[in-house]
């Protein structure tokens, strides 16, 4: 078992603090799909797999006001990248959940995760990992993962003592596991990025 996975409880993160220039600006987890918010259609699937979920978001958070969830902005500034909501998350989680040991986060952007995401994390950390990440079809998605709180004071530190961004060196740091789902035939992390992903997802989601 990792010296990390001490608690059972998971918090659910969604990032949403990007700033979705390629659909034009604005929440792309306020977009509607099928006539309702992506922000909806993610938390069907993943509010039942954690404890409490909590929005990573920036700006007035009353826009969001309908989904009744915490929202957390960003605790380092200047849009610094996924990391700084992952950071946001750990922070928020050790000061306010302190029973809940683990983040799991989930972008703002993709309304087909799996309902077995966190149950397949959970059994890679009890396994021997310190970090979990996702792939799909063999293709990763670092930002979906699984994170121990207790190592909120390291990312702070490669954060803003050693500017670190990218997801993938900070992680090579520590025991990581890659869970992998296939992704036929709907991949269950696709995020809509753009006008188009986000008409695909219409058609996905009226296959059933």
């Amino acid at each position: 078992m990792s010296a990390l996975a001490g608690g059972t409880g998971v918090l659910g993160l969604i990032l949403g603090g990007g700033q979705a220039t390629r659909m034009g600006g604005g929440d792309k987890c306020l977009l509607p799909l099928a006539g309702r918010p992506i922000l909806a259609h993610i938390l069907d699937r993943f509010a039942p797999q954690v404890a409490r979920v909590v929005l990573n978001a920036n700006g007035d958070a009353a826009r969001f006001a309908a989904f009744g969830l915490p929202v957390a902005g960003d605790v380092i500034e200047g849009y610094p990248g996924p990391l700084a909501g992952v950071l946001t998350g750990l922070e928020w989680a050790r000061d306010h959940a302190p029973g809940l040991a683990w983040v799991a986060t989930v972008p703002g952007d993709g309304p087909f995760l799996p309902l077995d995401l966190v149950a397949r994390f959970r059994a890679a950390a009890d396994a021997g990992a310190e970090l979990v990440a996702a792939s799909s079809g063999g293709n990763s998605n670092p930002v979906i993962g699984l994170w121990p709180v207790a190592l909120a004071g390291d990312l702070r530190r490669a954060l803003v003592e050693e500017g670190l961004r990218k997801v993938d060196r900070w992680t090579a740091r520590y025991r990581l596991a890659t869970v992998d789902w296939p992704d036929r035939p709907v991949d269950p992390f696709f995020n809509a990025n753009t006008p188009e992903d986000l008409a695909e997802a219409e058609r996905l989601l009226a296959l059933g």
